[in-house]
């Protein structure tokens, strides 16, 4: 038999001893800076991105603006990857919330805020949670097992109960860099009102501002079912409008909504009028 070298052993024994001295507090979890790397590269595109701020605009350029309301449905095809549940939209909003990144304003209608969409009441983070969960009855016992009385508690929040949210946005045609776009202010989720055992319909439970939010979704990676390296951002598809969405509402002198006079189908008509209204009032501001 050949001789073992006495240096080939102590170097095995520390190479042992060295990669086991890393994980000695925790042999079952590894630190993060110890994980092996989940594929061949490591992401940091999308976790370095900064937003890219909006071109300047002034007011005395602004020749045309029209506000807009327009609801967005998860259960939409297109717009799966808002309810995907490695990145859902709602669990983004509430993470930055509670981690105090993200403002929730009060959607509440007040007098001076009729439409509660004016950000003028801010909410703590867990008044903004409350909105979610509905209360529940919970029966108090004593020792003896007899019910003595009860208490209201708020019930689990169900991130899979969140399947629309509203978006405010204003349309500014810019005389000054020949452009009209869309710019969205506010970005609301909605919860289904019930009283008495009735549906009162569906409401935003807060509102937040997008400006503000684009700070949290530019670092937050989208999911997609065709390509894992889509490279897009939560500010990405907002910014160019990766979704489906329908009009509700548009400014009115009356402050109506739409189903307020168009109910049926005629709800639908209306919708895709006021979009067709808004892509014409550009196509007709050239002459070919």
């Amino acid at each position: 038999m050949k001789k073992i070298s006495l240096f080939v052993v102590l170097g095995f024994i520390y190479s042992v001893s060295f990669a086991q001295q890393a994980n000695l507090n925790n042999a079952t979890k590894p630190t993060p800076t110890d994980r092996p790397l989940d594929g061949y590269v490591k992401k940091s595109n999308i976790l370095d991105a900064k937003v890219t701020p909006y071109a300047n605009l002034r007011e005395s350029d602004i020749m045309f603006s029209k506000r807009v309301w327009r609801e967005i449905d998860l259960r939409d095809k297109m717009n799966r990857s808002y309810a995907s549940p490695k990145a859902r939209l709602i669990d983004i909003i509430m993470d930055a919330i509670m981690a105090g990144e993200l403002t929730a304003y009060d959607a509440s209608p007040t007098k001076d805020d009729p439409n509660g969409d004016e950000f003028s009441t801010v909410l703590k983070p867990e008044q903004a949670m409350a909105r979610f969960a509905d209360s529940v009855v919970v029966p108090e016992f004593d020792e003896n097992g007899q019910q003595t009385g009860s208490h209201m508690e708020s019930g689990v929040f169900n991130p899979d109960s969140i399947i629309k949210f509203r978006i405010k946005e204003d349309w500014i045609f810019d005389r000054q860099r020949s452009m009209f776009e869309p710019r969205i202010i506010g970005l609301a989720p909605l919860i289904k009102i019930r009283a008495a055992g009735q549906d009162l319909g569906e409401q935003p439970a807060f509102w937040i501002y997008f400006p503000e939010a684009r700070q949290v979704f530019v670092s937050k990676e989208v999911t997609s079912n065709h390509n894992d390296a889509t490279g897009l951002s939560y500010d990405d598809i907002f910014m160019k409008r990766i979704f489906a969405s329908y009009i509700v509402k548009e400014s009115n002198a009356d402050d109506l909504r739409i189903k307020d006079y168009a109910q049926g189908i005629d709800r639908l008509y209306e919708s895709e009028r006021v979009k067709k209204d808004l892509l014409d009032f550009e196509h007709d501001l050239w002459t070919y």
